[in-house]
């Protein structure tokens, strides 16, 4: 094998292996930075032998054993391992046996339950005493095994400041002593809704990316939805797990039909549906089925789940059941009360009921304070304006969007509805003075 090969190896094992590795070793040494530490020991010792030995069989397992060495050599070392032997061996203190081998007493703290691990490692990254930017880096580097270049370069910020957010991350954990567990009782339903929005965002960011040239970035979305699988295994009881999964499996469905050749933006109402991932869509809703099969009222990913599922079932968008759209908008509005949401839902009831009634809607969202600065709310009502006949309105409400959007793809999609609406109103226009001839 060359170095090359064997380096090639390395960066795919590391990828899958890393979450597990790290989730391990933070159980015992109840540090997450440190624990990534010794991963990252244990990589570097791979990059050291296997272009020479070739890669292991189980090369997690090799990883695995040579991270443990390492941590049971940083015990022996540390005073910490005498606290650890306390809590781990207390024939220690009552007398009864010898005194436990160091190396044993490691390993076998290391030899848990891996997913418990993993379901741990993820509340831990999201833990609330982080900021949302924190949480989503230390997501992407110790669940996605993303590194820091990498994570800058997708939400397009200096690598630096990447970096400091990890570094500053590991440290507030560490001086917070935020316990290495899943939370229980009343605390689990409000951190597991942090941890979805984490998965969420990281989601969105790559289906509809708020700045730089690209309308997706793919590779984000891919690892949103490697992180909800993960979750959807771990927490096969919570309904907004599953929700939350098929929500963005029917969403990166569409995503070969979402860009032109050029890459321009494609929208929902002009894709080609039999460029849809039928795969993709068969395991979203059968994710929606599980989140419903699981009882109770549906939560907002799962009420977004049900929306897009009206999109992937229907062949032609005619036949799209916009009235149910707008229903369930309807019942995500009353669960989590949001001006985005009120849009979205003023678009479908436009959709169902004529554009006058969905321009009602959008109107009284007008001197919505936090709207301010959104680009899709004069892009909507240019939208609903245009199929009005309003032309020079909406002429004007595009021109708006596009000044306020950061995404260039986006802007530019927005300056040639512009342009035909400066067109189709000049049309317009020759037409009335012909006939007044």
């Amino acid at each position: 094998m060359t170095a090359s090969d064997a380096h090639r190896a390395i960066d795919a094992v590391w990828r899958i292996e890393s979450a597990r590795l790290i989730a391990g070793l933070a159980r015992v040494v109840r540090d997450v930075g440190l624990a990534e530490e010794l991963a990252q020991d244990a990589l570097v010792a791979a990059l050291e032998q296997w272009p020479e030995s070739g890669v292991p069989r189980n090369p997690g397992a090799w990883l695995m054993a040579t991270a443990k060495h390492r941590a049971i050599d940083l015990l022996r070392r540390q005073e910490r391992f005498q606290r650890k032997l306390t809590e781990l061996g207390h024939e220690l203190e009552t007398g009864q046996g010898a005194a436990p081998d160091p190396s044993a007493v490691a390993e076998s703290a290391l030899d848990g339950d891996i997913e418990d691990d993993l379901l741990r490692l993820v509340f831990t990254a999201c833990h609330p005493v982080l900021s949302t930017e924190a949480q989503v880096a230390l997501t992407l580097r110790l669940l996605g095994g993303l590194t820091t270049g990498e994570i800058a370069r997708a939400f397009l910020v200096p690598e630096p400041t990447v970096a400091q957010r990890i570094v500053r991350a590991k440290r507030t954990l560490a001086e917070a002593h935020v316990p290495f567990e899943v939370p229980r009782g009343p605390e689990l339903a409000a951190r597991l809704s942090s941890v979805l929005g984490v998965v969420y965002l990281v989601f969105n960011e790559g289906y509809a990316a708020t700045a730089g040239d690209d309308w997706m970035r793919p590779a984000l979305c891919e690892e949103a939805l490697r992180l909800g699988r993960i979750l959807a295994e771990l927490a096969p009881k919570e309904p907004e797990v599953h929700g939350l999964v098929g929500l963005m499996e029917i969403q990166a469905s569409r995503s070969r039909a979402r860009t032109g050749p050029s890459g321009e933006p494609i929208l929902l109402l002009d894709q080609e549906r039999s460029r849809w991932d039928q795969l993709l869509i068969r395991r979203g809703l059968a994710a929606l089925e599980r989140a419903e099969a699981l009882g109770g009222a549906l939560g907002p990913y799962a009420l977004q789940a049900a929306i897009a599922a009206c999109h992937a079932r229907a062949r032609t968008p005619e036949e799209t059941d916009w009235v149910r759209i707008a229903v369930l908008y309807g019942a995500l509005v009353q669960l989590t009360p949001s001006p985005v949401v009120e849009l979205n839902r003023a678009v479908a009831v436009a959709m169902a009921f004529g554009p006058a009634a969905g321009l009602e809607l959008v109107d009284a969202l007008a001197g919505e304070p936090s709207l301010t600065g959104y680009h899709l709310l004069p892009s909507v009502r240019g939208d609903l304006l245009v199929k009005l006949g309003r032309l020079d309105e909406a002429r004007a409400e595009l021109e708006r969007a596009a000044s306020l959007t950061r995404n260039g793809r986006e802007r530019a999609l927005l300056l040639e509805r512009v342009a035909a609406c400066r067109q189709a109103s000049a049309a317009a226009g020759s037409a009335a003075a012909d006939a007044a001839r």
